[in-house]
């Protein structure tokens, strides 16, 4: 599976990584993601999702429907 969360869009970012004597190397800035169980209820369905710990909140917020309906607006979510 590829490292994009389903809800917020989020993905690897690449950058430097700087130490103590200013050197710059390449590394890579991962999103912090889970695999998770959401139970929908509108349609008595269980969906798995990969989603980072900001989609977690936004799902929290919104209601999995409604957070769903947007990634889906939004290109993030197709199934």
């Amino acid at each position: 599976m590829s490292r994009i969360c389903q809800i917020t869009g989020k993905q690897v970012v690449t950058g430097n990584k700087v130490s103590h004597s200013n050197r710059k190397t390449r590394r890579t800035f991962v999103p912090n993601l889970q695999d998770r169980k959401y139970f929908i209820p509108e349609e008595n369905r269980t969906v798995s999702l990969r989603v980072s710990a900001a989609g977690m909140r936004t799902i929290s917020k919104l209601g999995i429907a409604e957070a769903i309906k947007r990634a889906k607006a939004k290109g993030y979510y197709n199934a």
